[in-house]
């Protein structure tokens, strides 16, 4: 296949995600959104890791989420969770975290843009296994997103079939981690952490099931090392 967009957060599982995109396709571009998160360090990181994954093009897009809010990402007065476990995670409903159709804008953003570049594949890393519980991740969500694409762009209406790639879509985060190492991945800039801080504060769902994964695969998270290496960690 010739060419791709990926949506990259910058976190680990849209790391794992480029680099799937590195090995299916000739061409990848990246779009990065700004969009009033807490955690905005990872599109810094994110410039990183595109950069020495040697993306064709690395778009960073504003969208501002703030001004809409209602989710602890955007809105600062709304506390992150600090889940006791994952089994806590996986067995509440959609948590504060959730931020208001984020995917849909950012598929909508990325397809303009994918279009653009003549192409009508989309890479990203949602994931229905080891996850906070977004509903805007679910396999029935991206089906439903193609088919408005095939129905709302110029290059669906000339007969062009819109593909949502979803890799990841039914891996553990142990799984997703040795795809990733498979694939020549570095974390070494893969920021997840909800709390905005490059150091992970260890506590909230993003850190806790990263913290998961890793320990699964038997390896240090490659971000962890960086920091001890640059003295941001003390052991």
């Amino acid at each position: 296949m010739e060419r791709a967009v990926v949506i990259f957060s910058g976190g680990l599982d849209s790391t794992t995600a480029l680099y799937w995109a590195k090995r299916e396709f000739k061409e990848v571009y990246a779009i990065t959104f700004v969009y009033g998160q807490r955690h905005s360090i990872e599109v810094e990181m994110a410039k990183v890791t595109a950069k020495n994954a040697g993306v064709k093009e690395h778009l960073i897009y504003e969208v501002d989420l703030s001004k809409i809010g209602s989710s602890a990402l955007t809105d600062f007065s709304i506390e992150v969770p600090q889940p006791r476990s994952v089994e806590e995670i996986k067995e509440r409903g959609v948590p504060v975290t959730y931020v208001p159709f984020r995917n849909g804008i950012f598929i909508s953003i990325a397809a303009a843009y994918a279009e653009s570049k003549g192409t009508t594949h989309l890479v990203g890393g949602w994931n229905v296994v080891d996850y906070s519980g977004y509903p805007d991740c679910r396999p029935e969500f991206l089906e439903a997103m193609e088919r408005a694409l095939d129905l709302g762009t110029k290059l669906g209406a000339e007969g062009n079939k819109w593909h949502i790639h979803a890799p990841l879509i039914n891996l553990t985060k142990a799984e997703i981690i040795k795809l990733g190492l498979e694939l020549g991945a570095d974390y070494s800039y893969s920021v997840s952490c909800y709390r905005g801080g490059e150091v992970p504060c260890g506590k909230c769902d993003s850190c806790l099931l990263r913290a998961k994964g890793w320990a699964e695969v038997g390896q240090e998270d490659h971000l962890i090392k960086r920091l001890k290496e640059e003295g941001k960690i003390v052991e």
